[in-house]
């Protein structure tokens, strides 16, 4: 069969095969208008986290170090890509599916099982910027135009993209009180220790000057003191920070192993600062017996009056992370209702279904064009 002989048969039979097309196209646009639900989309957009934004009262303790950067999860585009996980996690869809009291549109018997239905309708996208791009798709029953309020579907989206960005609000910040909350227990319970060892050391040294008749000590002697109270003072800072750091990484992070080395090196500078090297000012084992004993009360009530200090501060800071309600998450735009679906489209279908139907019927027009002229 020649291309001549085809076009003469399509053209022969025109009038069939474009009649079935526009029947066909009038019933897929019909039942995409009228039958098939209607998805609607509304879509918000959220700026990037903060680069310089410190989540826990922790950062502030290795300021020093210059590690701050490094312990915010909110710093970086994977921080973006964090806060999109979170968005399409089950908690987030059970915190709207509880707040919007929608669990019988997607499984009126188990809150999980819709939960995870919500979490597949909804859509992230990360632009190169480090944007999060929102939206929920949100479907109509059948028969939309008889048995549902498109109205308020449309409306509803909108009000379903922003309650995400509610609950993502709210999980990153309980997530951060509750970081808070151990870092300030684990700081209640060194100020309690340390202030139990601060006030017997005062009460040894008043005895102690009482018993022995002894008030101060030479100014060589204090230099000493002070050297080593401070860098004893900051051993037990450092182990703070480590026992701090527990709750937040792991053993083999850098940041903790950094620490870690650290406070080797301080150790090592207090061994030589008690040992026999001259090099460090005033030795301690060279000093009497009893000017021996006083100086070690001073030092040692000196390095828990540091610690005490640094606690109390450290503390506070971690109380007011933990109290604190700001927003953590900063809407560039918030989900309106959009204007109209985005499934079905309902032109573009119908057309696609059209052409489809037209390629069929010509197919099957020559198809039996053929055969009758094979048996003739």
């Amino acid at each position: 069969m020649n291309f001549h002989n085809i076009l003469h048969i399509l053209i022969t039979n025109w009038k069939r095969i474009f009649s079935i097309t526009f029947f066909t196209t009038i019933f897929l646009f019909l039942i995409f208008l009228l039958v098939y639900p209607h998805t609607f989309r509304a879509t918000a957009v959220l700026l990037p986290p903060e680069k310089n934004t410190s989540i826990l009262g922790l950062s502030s303790l290795l300021s020093q170090q210059n590690m701050t950067s490094l312990l915010s999860p909110s710093l970086s585009n994977a921080s973006s890509q964090l806060y999109a996980e979170i968005l399409k996690s089950r908690s987030t869809s059970l915190y709207v599916i509880k707040k919007l009291n929608i669990q019988d549109e997607y499984d009126e018997k188990n809150i999980y099982e819709a939960a995870n239905k919500l979490s597949k309708e909804v859509n992230v996208e990360l632009t190169r910027e480090g944007l999060i791009k929102i939206s929920v798709d949100y479907s109509s029953k059948f028969l939309p135009l008889f048995i549902d309020d498109l109205s308020k579907r449309r409306d509803f989206s909108a009000t379903l993209t922003n309650t995400f960005i509610e609950a993502l609000d709210k999980i990153n910040n309980e997530k951060i009180a509750s970081r808070s909350k151990k870092a300030r227990i684990f700081l209640e319970s060194q100020i309690k220790q340390t202030k139990s060892v601060l006030d017997s050391v005062e009460l040894k040294l008043q005895e102690f000057q009482k018993k022995n008749k002894t008030i101060s000590l030479p100014d060589q002697l204090k230099a000493s003191i002070e050297s080593a109270a401070k860098i004893k003072a900051e051993i037990s800072r450092t182990e703070i920070e480590l026992g701090l750091l527990r709750y937040n990484v792991q053993a083999d992070d850098k940041i903790f192993q950094s620490v870690e080395k650290k406070l080797e090196q301080l150790k090592d500078q207090y061994r030589k600062i008690e040992s026999e090297n001259e090099d460090f000012l005033l030795n301690f084992n060279l000093i009497p017996q009893l000017g021996r004993e006083l100086t070690e009360l001073y030092r040692e009530l000196r390095i828990q009056n540091e610690v005490y200090t640094f606690l109390q501060q450290q503390y506070y800071k971690e109380k007011i992370e933990e109290n604190r309600d700001l927003p953590t998450i900063e809407v560039l735009d918030p989900a309106i209702p959009p204007r109209r679906p985005v499934s079905p489209r309902i032109l573009f279908g119908s057309f696609i279904g059209g052409i489809f139907a037209f390629l069929l019927m010509s197919a099957i027009t020559l198809w039996k064009a053929n055969k009758i002229q094979n048996k003739s």
